[in-house]
């Protein structure tokens, strides 16, 4: 069968439970509808099943050797898909998106360097500067209506402080939802250019972008963008393979590419799960046919949510959802912050997402992140739980 003819049911209930996942069977979700971490409860795209079961049958999971193939199929991906041109020596494979930007770090900072991020932010950018004894100074977004817009007067400041290094830029956002324009990547690499300020793009929500909205990659604006960054990427969030654990590293400067090898020898993230590669393959391979449909279904469950809470809780704002599967939702007319509003919904709802303050405690604070990557009767279910909470809170503070 074609690509083309092929068809995947996202309606589909598939029970997690007792799978060991984190996102079902974390004690905390126990007895609720778990809408935070970031991963999809949708089966994976048929091929990916199979070259893993054929794998499988093999029967030996020995230290494995990443073929030529697997670099191949990088370059063709985002060659076709995404108009970028990749070289095969570029590539250095590691086991995971937050791996490789800890390795990253070490590799072009010292201890003491600061780092620059766009608050509010995934919330492991924090952890991974942190932990390589680097500052975390903050780029604040503005929010500007029901979107977010870069404040490039304060990057400017920030970036000329001759002791940031890196600039970790989210490509598409999370959680702010933001797939950036080419010409807002082109202003930000500017402005990091001016002042010695490398760009680290973490991109691995990249294929994840709703109807009207264009993912350019970071390093294909320009040969400047290219010669002063390195993009992150992996096929985990897109195609729902996180726990294989596989990632890449593309940088086109051979003296930083011995830099990061280097860095990732020291922290030991050099060996990857021979599944992961496998999964890898098929998925950039055979499956751009599910990420389309995917795609849609998100955009779908994404108008669905909007249009539920303007009819039943029209006191918060949807935040535009531009890329990723994560929704931003606005909160603070509730009178509420950001770790009571989700306390609530846990211990009165039933349903579980995520505080905004874990994405930087002042940027987020009034805001909830809502995973909507589930089938629609699920997500159905959490929005009555969710109007059904709020509207009770405002009943018995009234």
């Amino acid at each position: 069968m074609r690509q083309d003819e092929m068809r995947h049911d996202f309606n589909q209930s598939v029970n997690r439970r007792g799978s060991g996942c984190v996102k079902w069977d974390c004690e905390e979700v126990q007895g609720a509808i778990p809408m935070w971490v970031a991963d999809m409860d949708f089966k994976v795209a048929q091929p990916i099943i199979d070259a893993l079961q054929r794998r499988v049958e093999h029967g030996v999971f020995g230290y494995t050797q990443v073929p030529e193939n697997y670099y191949q199929a990088v370059i063709d991906w985002f060659g076709n898909r995404h108009s970028w041109q990749i070289h095969r020596e570029w590539i250095q494979y590691t086991s995971g998106v937050v791996p490789a930007l800890s390795a990253v770090i070490k590799a072009l900072t010292s201890p003491g360097d600061k780092v620059l991020i766009q608050t509010p932010v995934y919330n492991c950018f924090f952890s991974s500067i942190r932990n390589n004894d680097c500052q975390v100074v903050e780029n604040r977004l503005v929010f500007t209506g029901d979107t977010y817009q870069i404040d490039f007067d304060d990057l400017e400041r920030k970036a000329a402080d001759p002791d940031v290094k890196l600039l970790v830029l989210c490509n598409p956002h999370n959680p702010a939802g933001r797939v950036w324009a080419k010409a807002e990547l082109q202003d930000i690499n500017m402005v990091c250019s001016r002042h010695q300020v490398k760009v680290v793009a973490d991109e691995i929500h990249c294929e994840l972008v709703m109807p009207g909205y264009h993912y350019t990659p970071f390093a294909s604006v320009s040969q400047a963008c290219l010669d002063n960054s390195i993009t992150l990427n992996s096929p985990s969030k897109s195609f729902n393979i996180a726990g294989l654990q596989i990632a890449n590293i593309i940088c086109s400067d051979a003296e930083i590419r011995q830099r990061i090898d280097r860095a990732i020898n020291i922290n030991e993230i050099c060996d990857v799960n021979p599944l992961g590669v496998t999964a890898l393959m098929a998925a950039y391979n055979e499956s751009g046919w599910w990420i389309d449909q995917l795609c849609g279904y998100l955009y779908e469950n994404y108008v669905l949510l909007k249009d539920y809470l303007a009819r039943h809780l029209p006191e918060v704002k949807v935040t535009t959802l531009e890329g990723t599967y994560l929704v931003w939702v606005d909160i603070r007319k509730l009178k509420l912050s950001s770790d009571e509003a989700t306390r609530l919904l846990l211990e009165q709802g039933k349903v579980l997402v995520n505080s905004g303050t874990m994405y930087g405690s002042e940027a987020g604070e009034g805001f909830i992140r809502i995973n909507i990557a589930c089938p629609r009767q699920q997500l159905s279910m959490a929005l009555d739980h969710i109007c059904e909470t709020f509207h009770n809170y405002q009943l018995k503070s009234t």
